[in-house]
């Protein structure tokens, strides 16, 4: 009985050491597994993309994915950031401004992100803001906007009212411009064209236009039937002297041009200046009807420089090598470019900091220039906008823009306008 009881005892106390061994390699193993995960997320550093890639934006978000895409296949190509590979994270808000708030704070607290690149519409970027604030994130703003906002955890690489309203209207009022009395403000019913159009009119007034010449009306996003405000505008138009400035955004840029040009309309009868329309939207625009028509922006694809011909050739190689719609056909336009910009000022301004920290980085870009596809542009020293040129395009018929003004010098952002109450 003794001897079958020690027997048992030993066969049990080698059942628990094989379980014991067992676990212990198991846990060996899963330990060396995070080890090696651990130190592959060492080699990388990982950013958001956050654009739509569907709904009534998408018409101009997408080449802004595509053109981060690249810039970080360029950045990794040349040795990636502070030694490490980026690693780009890209969600769709899909036009949904709620659901850009929603993307922004999972990347932000799940993918755990060391900045952001994104937004288009101001609605989108105020959704977002609070959240980038709550997290201490980081996200780059790449297209022009309405201003009055400053914040540390936006850096806003598109221009403020005095970089592109400003400079248009001024244009239009001069002699070189066409001298126009009569300003029709039209556009989408969101942020932007609301407090743009206030800083227009308020502008236009104290410049000695009469109340009278000046009409102010907005469209939903999305809107299609142009048919009554472009008979409004003919009306408007017919002393010879009025012009439009337009804030249309998104995909209804389409119908209001296709529906000025169907009721005899033209550049020379009223010219229409946009502030949100350039090459990408022309693509999917008859542009034979848009010739001599105006926009004002910071840069167009066809500034003859080299550094300029070489992002323009990089980035419809690009398209082309990665079978993207359109291939080398595609175009830049404005937000191309400051998207570009945003994500080599992020480059520079870690490697400046030597870290990716958010405070950090931000604190570097302070002053910092920038050799861009538009030209030399730097940071302000402390309200995190672009000081750039500003210009304005005439629309050709190939889709293009024929530069016919455009500032001597730097123009020092302005975030916040006199001209917005």
């Amino acid at each position: 009985m003794e001897r079958k009881l020690f027997t048992w005892k030993r066969l049990l106390l080698a059942g628990i050491c094989m379980i014991l061994v067992s676990a212990c390699s198991s846990g060996g193993k899963k330990a060396e597994g995070q080890e090696n995960s651990q130190a592959g997320n060492d080699d990388v550093v990982e950013i958001g993309i956050l654009h739509s890639l569907s709904g009534t934006m998408a018409i101009s978000e997408v080449s802004l994915r595509d053109v981060l895409l690249m810039g970080v296949e360029e950045i990794n190509a040349a040795g990636g950031v502070l030694g490490k590979k980026v690693v780009p994270k890209v969600v769709d808000p899909a036009s949904d401004w709620d659901l850009f708030a929603e993307k922004a704070k999972e990347l932000l607290t799940k993918d755990k992100v060391s900045a952001v690149f994104g937004c288009w519409t101001s609605v989108s970027r105020k959704s977002v803001l609070p959240v980038f604030e709550e997290y201490n994130g980081l996200l780059f703003y790449p297209v022009q906007y309405e201003g009055q906002e400053q914040s540390a955890n936006i850096i806003y690489t598109g221009a403020t009212p005095n970089q592109q309203l400003l400079p248009a209207a001024d244009f239009l009022m001069s002699k070189e411009g066409g001298n126009y009395k009569k300003f029709y403000l039209l556009g989408t019913d969101y942020i932007f064209p609301r407090t743009a159009n206030t800083i227009l009119k308020n502008y236009l007034l104290a410049k000695g236009v009469p109340a009278q010449n000046i009409i102010e009306e907005y469209t939903p996003f999305q809107h299609q039937d142009y048919q009554t405000i472009v008979s409004k505008i003919k009306r408007f138009a017919a002393s010879g002297d009025a012009c439009i400035l337009s804030t249309i955004n998104g995909d209804s840029n389409v119908p209001f041009y296709k529906e000025f040009a169907n009721q005899g309309m033209s550049a020379s009868a009223c010219p229409i200046l946009a502030f949100s329309v350039a090459e990408d939207e022309l693509r999917a625009m008859d542009t034979e009807f848009l010739v001599g028509h105006l926009v004002s922006l910071n840069y167009f694809q066809s500034i003859k420089t080299p550094e300029n011909f070489k992002f323009v050739e990089n980035f419809k190689n690009y398209c082309k090598k990665n079978n993207l719609p359109g291939g080398d056909s595609r175009v830049t336009d404005d937000p191309i470019c400051w998207a570009y910009t945003g994500l080599y000022l992020w480059k520079a301004a870690a490697e400046k900091a030597g870290s990716f920290d958010v405070e950090k980085v931000a604190a570097a870009l302070s002053d910092m220039e920038f050799d861009s596809p538009a030209g030399l542009v730097k940071m302000h020293h402390d309200n995190h906008h672009l000081a750039k040129k500003a210009m304005i395009g005439e629309i050709r018929g190939d889709g293009q823009f024929d530069i016919i003004w455009e500032t001597e010098s730097l123009v020092s952002p302005e975030p916040f306008s006199e001209y917005a109450k």
